[in-house]
């Protein structure tokens, strides 16, 4: 075959085959056999390995599995993805709709969506071709799986339109696909996956792509992750421009006008689900219009506009054979059942937490007695009550001890509070847990440095506070237990690297009561170093947007500590960063910005900078953007091809600039 042949016959081999994967996998209506798509794709496999050159980045012969990778690479989300609250009952849906109408009146609807178990995704498009996928992470920052996500047959390598965007979905693991997996598995004397979500996930994150592509996953888009310039006005014309574009979707979905409509639906499913082909855990519920959305906002993890209703979790009955204790990094002494293992939601369940005393009074919890347990949410295994009537009378009470189970120091009730505490700051229970959340993924992140590796230097007296992690020598790392040079070395260098790290990290790190990793953030942003967070009062804190009065109070009294000051100044010394690295999102107290306080919609097409530039440019001058045009909203920058933004910033009266104003704005 002539060259000017084979690059005709490619580009029609491809078309087709991309035809036939979207007629199967998308719409489920094939219209050729299984035996014609295979004989097409060995075809194109055969003139693309005789003609390199011709194969593009959109061709189907890419969904086998590539090379392998040696690590997966840090991406990060140029919009969060939040987390959603959760629902559990009528109260909690009706309680949600009341706090919807209050802050956007009574012209509102809903979408409800069937929530899908699995693992949740980004994907990244550049006129119409697929460039980047990852997964959630932290919200903030996830993994880059392009490779494996390339393998999902319904993820189009390429759009109907050429356009530039950024869509969310569910990648799961159809039960079929699930089930043929492990069997496999058992056949080969391995250990099952305890649930298609565990497998899905698991096969994401395989550094080998044929592996993923070998496990038959799928994935539904649920989402536009930044609207852009695509002038979509609510949720479900979002789902519908995702259709359009070539996405799948999910079929079941319901546009609800009230409360009762959502109710209906959620009903409907708890007992249809079984019947699907893909496990589901809930419904999601959000507000269809996007101003509406934009008007509700967010909480620090969550969107205010949307929230998830958990199916009733399976319950199963179990003895609970003992009492254990566990102390905290904050010092709270936590009781957990010891139970007699037992199958529940997929996994086995051998341990449930108790909470606290009160609790165990509340549901009269003896050490003997038959249980009903449940996972909380499909996730946390939970004592639900006790089946008084099983009782042989030997079970045995429970109170709590006088004295910490790990350094005997007198336990003590804080005002105000339930739990139990041991308030020595020398508890060795406290500085180990505090070690653990230290070097945590959304701490200071140190690959490597996980709980067993921590324990077993805290034993052996290596480690005594954070900062001796960065006192540590190959020669006492070689030594321990599984621990190899080429293992101590990496260690090393993963605990070398963490000092580079923004000050957000290293402030969540410190464990600071009331601060999590979204507050850190905010904190670093505002104040730039560790130094000027201490000098701030509590006023001072009280006045950040999202830093509540408990919060400033804690972080006040934190860096009024002896013992804390001296931490900060020895990790200090030890070459970390006390600087916040990112985009500074308040006005600089030196700069005259007329971007301070203000919100700003970015729509259209700019020419000389990126919309993320734009953004980032906004933000370091102390402005807010926002993805959709309201009366709250203080100015439009609109590029080539505006549209329904522009036109409604208009009608509303809002000052619109063009980008060659904004520039100029810029250099003054």
């Amino acid at each position: 075959m002539e060259q000017v042949q084979a690059e005709k016959r490619v580009k029609e081999l491809q078309d087709l085959l991309n035809q036939y994967n979207y007629e199967y996998h998308v719409l489920d209506k094939p219209s050729v056999p299984d035996s014609e798509y295979d004989r097409l794709l060995k075809e194109l496999i055969q003139l693309e390995e005789k003609y390199p050159h011709l194969k593009t980045p959109d061709s189907p012969t890419g969904r086998v599995g590539g090379n392998v990778l040696d690590a997966f690479e840090k991406v990060q989300h140029r919009t969060p993805m939040l987390s959603l609250g959760n629902a559990f009952n009528e109260a909690d849906l009706r309680d949600f709709d009341r706090k919807v109408r209050q802050a956007v009146g009574d012209r509102y609807q809903y979408v409800c969506e069937l929530k899908i178990d699995g693992l949740a995704v980004s994907l990244r498009y550049e006129d119409g071709q697929f460039v980047q996928g990852a997964t959630r992470g932290d919200g903030t920052i996830g993994e880059d799986i392009t490779a494996n996500l390339r393998t999902i047959k319904s993820i189009p390598l390429k759009l109907t339109e050429p356009v530039s965007l950024e869509v969310r979905g569910e990648a799961y693991m159809p039960k079929r696909s699930f089930h043929a997996l492990n069997e496999i598995k058992e056949v080969n004397g391995e250990e099952p996956f305890a649930n298609p979500r565990n497998a899905a996930a698991g096969s994401l994150r395989q550094l080998d792509p044929k592996i993923a592509a070998s496990r038959n996953l799928d994935v539904f888009l649920y989402a536009i992750g930044d609207i852009g310039t695509t002038g979509v006005e609510s949720h479900s014309e979002g789902l519908e421009l995702l259709e359009k574009l070539g996405f799948k979707t999910n079929k079941e979905r319901r546009v609800c006008p009230t409360i009762d409509d959502v109710l209906e639906y959620v009903n409907s499913w708890v007992e249809k689900r079984a019947s699907l082909p893909y496990e589901i855990d809930g419904i999601v519920i959000k507000v269809d219009s996007l101003q509406q959305q934009e008007e509700l906002g967010t909480t620090a993890k969550s969107p205010r506009w949307a929230i998830a209703y958990k199916f009733p979790a399976e319950e199963v009955v179990t003895k609970l054979t003992g009492i254990e204790l566990t102390v905290g990094r904050t010092g709270v002494v936590t009781p957990t059942a010891i139970l007699e293992p037992v199958k529940v939601a997929g996994t086995t369940v051998k341990r449930a937490s108790l909470h606290n005393e009160d609790l165990i009074r509340e549901k009269d919890i003896k050490i003997g007695d038959y249980v009903v347990i449940k996972k909380a949410g499909d996730i946390i295994p939970e004592v639900v009550k006790v089946l008084a009537e099983k009782r042989t009378g030997e079970e045995q009470s429970f109170s709590m001890p006088k004295e910490c189970p790990e350094c005997h120091s007198e336990l003590v009730h804080l005002d105000g509070e339930v739990a139990v505490r041991c308030i020595n700051p020398k508890c060795p229970a406290q500085i180990r847990e505090g070690l653990i959340h230290f070097v945590s993924r959304d701490a200071m992140n140190i690959d490597g440095l996980g709980e067993k590796v921590i324990t077993q230097l805290f034993k052996e007296n290596l480690i005594e506070d954070v900062a001796d992690i960065y006192r540590l020598q190959f020669d006492q790392l070689v030594n321990l237990e599984r621990m190899g040079e080429k293992s101590a070395q990496n260690l090393l260098d993963a605990i070398e690297k963490s000092k580079e790290n923004s000050l957000e990290k290293l402030l969540f790190g410190l464990g600071i009561r009331h601060v999590g990793a979204k507050a850190a953030k905010i904190l670093a942003q505002e104040f730039g170093t560790i130094d000027h967070l201490r000098l701030a009062t509590v006023e001072q804190l009280r006045n950040i947007n999202e830093i509540g009065e408990k919060m400033a109070d804690s972080i006040h009294s934190y860096f009024n500590l002896e013992e804390a000051i001296e931490v900060i100044e020895e990790l200090k010394s030890l070459g970390i960063n006390m600087e916040y690295k990112g985009p500074r999102i308040r006005a600089l107290e030196d700069v005259d910005s007329y971007f301070a306080g203000k919100t700003i919609v970015l729509t259209g097409k700019l020419l000389q900078l990126s919309r993320d530039e734009a953004k980032e440019k906004i933000e370091l001058y102390g402005g807010k953007v926002t993805g959709s045009v309201s009366k709250k909203t203080d100015l439009v920058i609109a590029g080539e091809d505006a549209g329904s933004k522009l036109t409604k910033a208009e009608q509303l009266g809002i000052e619109v600039w063009n980008e060659e104003r904004f520039l100029e704005e810029l250099k003054s």
